[in-house]
């Protein structure tokens, strides 16, 4: 019985990816399904891989298909071991050919390789996600990946944008975090290339200046605050495309608050803030987020400090 337990609760924490509560959590959109809650870890990888594939300019299903391929082999964990030499989010093996291992441990990279091979499968899009996915992983269990498909298209869903303001996490921040806007530019940079600070840049604001109160709390908070450019085409479906652009860093900032230290993102007349586990963003300002969605601006990403 107690060898029973000890085996229920490590497999638990090998699905969860770590001990208590998972701490963040995707929303459907549409309200009719069960939300996803997943922990701070398997967030941030989800957000970098989601961010690697838009930075290809690849579409939502190709998002979809890696996000349940990584689900499938280590359940969104950088594993640093698996079966034989298998390393990584992908369990990508140095034996095979897939790098080495310090370059199969980095997820960034782990990931574009997974979309170099993708890509490459004839007719990808089209196929059943099991099958895409195993063309490229050549499991010893090729149906496994079709179990994750409605939690890999409800993340994806999130990550790329096209469903607004759904993702959500705690923010408590881990026992190492990085800190700072520099550290929250290089993890943009790391994830979604240097296009992604183009092209006013995003900008810290320099704090100069005294005051007292009020004056000096807010510049304090804007000496904290990354401010990152959301552009795209014109007419309609430009406005469309920009506003996915600029939900997508959104929930990427939510999804790295804990291992970034973040206290606060704001964009297109909503905030979500450090603690906030409802799965809800709140409007800002007086009118409301159905207003401010129309000029939606920059997204704002202020650190704690």
């Amino acid at each position: 019985m107690a060898l029973l337990a000890v085996a229920g609760y490590l497999a638990v924490q090998y699905v969860t990816g770590g001990a208590g509560a998972p701490g963040c959590k995707v929303a459907s959109g549409k309200g009719g399904r069960t939300p996803y809650e997943f922990t701070p870890e398997q967030a941030v990888n989800a957000a970098t891989i989601t961010a690697v594939g838009t930075a290809r300019k690849l579409p939502e299903r190709a998002v979809t298909i890696a996000l349940a391929t990584a689900l499938q082999e280590s359940a969104l964990r950088n594993l640093d071991h698996g079966d034989k030499d298998s390393l990584g989010l992908f369990q990508q093996r140095p034996s095979q050919g897939w790098g080495k291992p310090e370059e199969i441990m980095d997820p960034a990279y782990s990931a574009g390789l997974f979309y170099d091979h993708l890509v490459e499968v004839p007719g990808y899009l089209d196929l059943p996600l099991t099958d895409a996915a195993q063309r490229v992983q050549r499991s010893a269990f090729p149906d496994a990946y079709a179990k994750h498909e409605p939690d890999a298209e409800l993340l994806a869903a999130a990550l790329t944008g096209r469903s607004a303001a759904t993702l959500t996490c705690d923010g408590r921040p881990g026992s190492t975090p990085e800190k700072g806007p520099d550290a929250v530019r290089a993890a943009l940079v790391r994830d979604f290339g240097h296009a992604v600070l183009r092209p006013a840049g995003a900008e810290v604001a320099d704090g100069a200046g005294t005051g007292t109160g009020a004056t000096r709390s807010a510049r304090a908070s804007e000496e904290r605050t990354v401010t990152v450019p959301v552009t795209g085409g014109t007419g309609t479906g430009g406005e469309r495309e920009t506003e996915r652009r600029g939900w997508q860093v959104a929930h990427w900032a939510v999804a790295n608050a804990s291992s970034l230290h973040i206290q606060r993102v704001t964009y297109a007349g909503r905030e979500w803030t450090a603690g906030n586990t409802d799965s809800k963003w709140s409007p800002t300002g007086t009118e409301g987020a159905k207003g401010a969605e129309r000029a939606a601006g920059p997204v704002r990403i202020t650190s704690a400090w």
